[in-house]
């Protein structure tokens, strides 16, 4: 029998690399592993690739989310249950490690585990023996252990939250998963992968990222990770082909702000937010400088105004005097204006500020403005 390809683990970047290294390294040695990330890192990819490396590699690789289950759930779910051991128990049933004896069992969300369920988990660990909830039968198993947390486990432990022995006994091995913005290298890499995908369940031709999309993509700090750059590719390709196919003009996928954040609505609820019928002011700033910086002056004369010129350099004023305040630091002179990050990304293209500073033509850059920084 063939072995089966581990998961497919997309990335370029040297820490993602690394840590590919790692795992094949560990999946040779038949020890617990512990595996770290934030939401959305793909632990359960690397619980899977750390089995399908090993020797058990054609052994069960049985997953239980130990969050998903309240504790007296985990407890049957994990080591089985003799009849009549609660109610409803009518006959006896296996438990996780007796389903996965030979092979690797997966426990996600491990920190979630009541202590009498960790002194459970530490006796098969130390020993590969347990029993069954109600029985008094002592059944051995040979179950290799990898769990996943997005917590501090060695803080917990130190509380008191998780047994240290525990805690031990699953550390022969720590495989920390960098989050995706420390990994900007594989960004476009895992969009143009996921908009691929995909477009082939839609029987289409992937129409590749607008220039935008990509800025957008790569300035976003992705606090839900892949998992969260999965969803807004594959929503943004969506969207796009679902257009075109309706009769929109042909052209790469864009990347709107609904796209990236599926939850910005003028309707979201309990969230202040602007109609498109009732555009919100630029927030009041407080600062002195700001509000100098930002005075605009009526129009001496009674003849025609040009209002949309007018309206741009109070923005741009605004822009200007908020960046200053902020030391140049987009983000924060965004929360500054009362904007969101991609609001005020938006208006630094729109009046010609970016990466290199001020453009030469746009007001104020004779005042020796400074770089804006991301």
């Amino acid at each position: 029998m063939a072995a089966p390809s581990p998961p497919e683990l997309i990335g370029q970047s040297a820490t993602w690399l690394e840590t590919l290294e790692r795992v094949s390294l560990a999946a040779l040695v038949e020890r617990p592993i512990l595996v770290i990330g934030e939401r959305g890192t793909g632990k359960e990819l690397i619980a899977e690739r750390l089995h399908y490396l090993s020797p058990r590699w054609d052994k069960p690789f049985v997953k239980v989310n130990c969050g998903a289950l309240s504790q007296d759930l985990l407890d049957s779910e994990l080591f089985g249950h003799e009849a009549g051991s609660f109610t409803g128990a009518t006959k006896r049933r296996q438990g996780r490690f007796e389903q996965a004896d030979g092979g690797t069992l997966f426990l996600d969300e491990i920190a979630t585990a009541s202590l009498q369920v960790q002194e459970k988990l530490l006796r098969v660990v130390e020993y590969g023996e347990f029993q069954r909830l109600g029985g008094e039968d002592t059944i051995t198993c040979d179950v290799r252990i990898v769990a996943a947390t997005n917590v501090d486990l060695p803080a917990r432990a130190s509380e008191g939250r998780f047994r240290a022995d525990l805690l031990d006994r699953l550390a022969f091995d720590v495989i920390t998963i960098a989050p995706l913005r420390a990994r900007p290298d594989d960004v476009m890499l895992l969009a143009d992968y996921f908009g691929q995908r995909i477009a082939r369940e839609l029987e289409g031709d992937f129409p590749g990222w607008a220039r935008e999309a990509l800025e957008a993509m790569c300035d976003h700090e992705w606090p839900g990770n892949v998992r969260e750059l999965r969803n807004a590719a594959e929503r943004a390709t969506f969207r796009t082909m679902a257009a075109q196919a309706n009769g929109a003009s042909r052209g790469p996928v864009t990347l709107s702000v609904d796209m990236l954040d599926p939850f910005n609505s003028p309707w979201r609820p309990g969230k202040e937010m602007s109609t498109p019928l009732a555009p919100a002011r630029p927030a009041p700033v407080a600062a002195a400088p700001t509000e100098s910086a930002a005075r605009v002056e009526a129009p001496a004369s009674s003849g025609p105004v040009d209002f949309n010129a007018i309206v741009a350099e109070l923005e741009k004023k605004l822009i200007e005097a908020a960046l200053e305040i902020c030391s140049n630091h987009q983000k924060k002179a965004a929360e500054h204006l009362g904007l969101s990050y991609h609001q005020m990304r938006g208006l630094l293209r729109k009046y010609g500020y970016g990466r290199e500073g001020i453009e030469s033509n746009s007001p104020g850059s004779a005042n020796g403005a400074e770089t804006a920084k991301d």
